[in-house]
């Protein structure tokens, strides 16, 4: 049996957790609780596309956030050095 994700012709949607990472879902199927509809509804090919142009840092949002406050914690040392 072919999963979901790799039958032809499936119609996806993009969905964007808290940490803004990308996922496709089946259309057909529930959000599940954590994600969200971004709007994005079409064959894989487009969603994938989608994805690949607007999910451009792999790293959480978490991650990216605390390594800003790491650069600013640092920046600020040594202007102060």
């Amino acid at each position: 049996m072919t999963s979901c994700f790799d039958r032809e012709g499936e119609t996806f949607r993009v969905l964007v957790n808290h940490e803004e990472q990308y996922s496709l879902w089946p259309e057909w199927k529930a959000i599940p609780e954590g994600w969200a509809d971004t709007g994005v509804l079409g064959d894989k090919a487009t969603c994938l596309d989608y994805v690949e142009k607007t999910w451009t840092d792999m790293r959480p949002l978490s991650l990216r956030q605390w390594m800003d406050e790491q650069a600013a914690t640092e920046a600020e040392q040594v202007n102060a050095g």
